[in-house]
């Protein structure tokens, strides 16, 4: 006898579905905000004068690049307690998140800065403009122009990536799915549903940032 599908369960699952996926978008917005911030810094400092803020900046952005995501929000999680540094599981997933995005953006902010020509820094610094504002009135903007297609994207993979905290109890879109799928016992109709529900979270999200963008910092990007 064929698997027959049964999708009568997700009129009652609806309300968690919503829940997981609000917390998918909270931790998304707040690591975007952050982890955006951060990058900025950390490409400035990558740039600055200073050897050993060079060099630490750097080897945060190869530690980060090179091991896994579940890895630093385990190590997050369950390491830091035994350093006495205990974290709520949504506070350890914003954490992770956040240093593990900067460290990519930060790599493609700086290559914004260095797509900006040095004649216009050159320029404002003759005019008498003190540094920190060359940077945050001439350099930045241009700089966030250029690279905001692949900051959009960045930020999409980490939405996606967020699924791994439920692996730490944070009760996000994936840690429904995971309960609402040992609950009815319809694996192949509960992740085919939140399959949907990431597709269109996804799509949503790029086309929120992109309408932002050409309102706040992009001019007329289609």
């Amino acid at each position: 006898m064929g698997y027959t599908l049964d999708f009568g369960w997700l009129n009652g699952a609806v309300g968690m579905i919503a829940r997981g996926a609000a917390m998918t978008i909270f931790l998304i917005a707040v690591t975007s905000v952050a982890g955006t911030i951060l990058s900025i810094f950390g490409a400035a400092a990558r740039r600055s004068r200073y050897p050993i803020l060079r060099g630490a900046v750097g080897a945060y952005v190869e530690l980060i690049r090179n091991t896994p995501f579940l890895v630093q929000l385990f190590f997050i999680f369950f390491g830091l307690p035994r350093l006495g540094i205990r974290l709520d599981p949504v506070i350890a997933a914003m954490l992770a998140m956040t240093l593990n995005m900067s460290a990519y953006t930060t790599e493609i902010v700086g290559s914004g800065l260095d797509a900006v020509p040095k004649g216009q820094k050159e320029a404002a610094a003759a005019l008498g403009l003190q540094p920190w504002l060359i940077f945050i009135k001439i350099i930045l903007p241009q700089a966030l122009k250029v690279i905001f297609p692949a900051l959009t994207s960045q930020i999409v993979i980490m939405m996606l990536e967020s699924a791994v905290v439920s692996q730490i109890a944070v009760r996000e879109l994936t840690y429904e799915a995971d309960m609402l799928q040992a609950r009815t016992f319809r694996a192949f109709e509960t992740y085919f549903v939140i399959t949907l529900v990431y597709l269109g979270m996804s799509i949503g999200l790029r086309r929120l940032l992109f309408a932002a963008g050409r309102r706040a910092i992009a001019g007329g990007m289609a």
